[in-house]
């Protein structure tokens, strides 16, 4: 049996990061095992629809690198994947689904619905439907029909016994029927509940493994029961816990955290991206954590997945990210930070920045903040000078730094390795450590004391004439 997965986004907004740990882990599912991933967009809920909200849907997937099989853009052989084009299949299950018992026609308006609400919030209930329907005979049911009185379908729940199934993650899941709510299938505009399109769809496509968010383990006996009733196969289920910034506290766009696209204008890369989300709650049961989608696939199981909440370790995921640079070529790391570093300058060699970037940066969009001393020398005061572990203060950089000027005043040559070998003959002839030298430089040509690269790189990078300046600035500040 082809193993064939789907993801199927709402189309109400951003990509939440949550929202993309859950393709990722069907995707995986899909390509291990040589089988379909499809793209669905569940949009029957109409009045939630954002515009855009879809490219957002097909622009993230394309940049995480999780191509779709079949979807809305490139068909398939169960098209369409968009739900309010397959509208008119749903209601045709329903009056099937009637028809064997599973569902029945509900005619209560909504103000009755709103008293046995209330009435249930008065005994301390949850708001179930009392079933006052389910009751009617076939003629009253033509009449009503007959009548044009508006309606819904509602499915028609067992009042005893229990209803279990087994899941991926959590194992045996067992709920009581009679908490389980007739819950509506078709609506009175004739559209489908997500829960009842859900199940349809999922069927009619050849869905063979589900996955999806924790908080629909309590829905899932309700789609089993659906299932039950039309006599169709059910799928794996694969229920993934939430992710969350805190034990307490969830993933919020109001912090600029939840989705893909916020990763990327922090300045995270795609790879880093996926793979960090990748380790959310799943392990595969190594120490190493780096892998590429190739290397994901080989190895992922939803056996992996934990039952616990996973959290967001926005540290972590820059680590990550890191990394990834640091395994790049150096062209590849330039290409990618170019922009960035064009912000700040455009007459100095992005390739020499970059080189100094490469083995510290973190994150793409930190760059500016970074080198912006390249374009302009901030004003700053004396006391930079000062390092208790460098044994450095004002009064000791002084001269040290005129026989810093006196040397490279004389040089003509500014590349790396020249200007390290001169500077490692002057702290030897002035009987010093490194760092009492090259700290006071780094601070002359930078006004800071973190950079990334120390005063040999920046010198280099900033060559004779500039660098030679901001040695004149530093001699009068001191």
């Amino acid at each position: 049996m082809e193993v064939r997965t789907r993801f199927a986004p709402s189309p109400t907004g951003y990509m939440h990061i949550g929202n993309l740990r859950t393709a990722l882990y069907a995707y995986l599912i899909a390509k291990r095992a040589n089988g379909k991933f499809l793209l669905r967009i569940e949009d029957t809920d109409q009045e939630r629809e954002v515009e855009g909200a879809v490219d957002i849907i097909y622009n993230t997937l394309r940049s995480a690198g999780l191509l779709w099989d079949e979807g809305p853009d490139i068909g398939g052989p169960v098209g369409p994947y968009i739900q309010s084009q397959r509208r008119d299949l749903y209601l045709k299950y329903a009056k099937e689904l009637v028809e064997k018992g599973g569902a029945y026609y509900c005619f209560c308006n909504k103000e009755r619905l709103d008293e046995v609400r209330k009435l249930c919030e008065v005994n301390k209930k949850a708001p179930m439907y009392d079933g006052l329907c389910r009751g009617l005979s076939e003629a009253e049911i033509k009449e009503k029909l007959e009548a044009g009185l508006p309606y819904v379908i509602r499915q028609k729940m067992p009042k005893t016994g229990e209803t279990s199934f087994d899941d991926a993650v959590y194992g045996k899941v067992v709920t009581p029927n009679n908490i389980l709510d007739d819950n509506v299938l078709i609506k009175t505009d004739g559209l489908p509940t997500y829960n009842f399109a859900n199940v349809i769809d999922d069927h009619l496509m050849g869905i063979t493994h589900v996955v999806r968010g924790n908080e629909y383990l309590s829905s899932t006996p309700k789609y089993n029961l659906l299932y039950e009733s039309f006599g169709w196969e059910k799928p794996v289920y694969v229920h993934c816990p939430p992710v969350m910034r805190t034990a307490t506290k969830k993933l919020s766009k109001r912090d600029g955290d939840a989705s893909y696209q916020d990763f990327i204008d922090k300045g995270y890369i795609p790879p880093a991206i996926l793979n960090y989300i990748a380790l959310l709650g799943w392990s595969s049961g190594e120490e190493r954590e780096k892998f590429t989608i190739e290397e994901l696939t080989e190895r992922f199981s939803p056996a992996g997945i934990s039952k616990s909440p996973a959290i967001f370790d926005p540290e972590k995921l820059a680590w990550l990210n890191g990394e990834y640079f640091r395994d790049m070529s150096l062209e590849e790391f330039a290409e990618l930070a170019r922009p960035y570093i064009e912000k700040i300058t455009t007459t100095l060699d992005y390739i020499k920045i970059a080189e100094v970037l490469k083995v510290r940066c973190e994150r793409l969009a930190d760059i500016p903040e970074q080198i912006d001393f390249f374009a302009k020398l901030p004003d700053y005061s004396t006391d930079l000078y000062f390092h208790k572990k460098m044994k450095t203060d004002a009064e000791s950089s002084k001269p040290v730094l005129e026989a810093v000027y006196e040397l490279l005043q004389k040089e003509e040559d500014y590349s790396y390795n020249l200007l390290h070998d001169k500077l490692m003959q002057l702290v030897e002839s002035l009987g010093l450590k490194n760092g009492q030298v090259l700290y006071p430089l780094r601070v002359a040509l930078s006004g800071k004391a973190f950079t990334p690269g120390g005063g040999i790189e920046i010198a280099s990078i900033l060559g004779k004439e500039e660098t030679l300046n901001r040695l004149k600035i530093a001699l009068e500040k001191l």
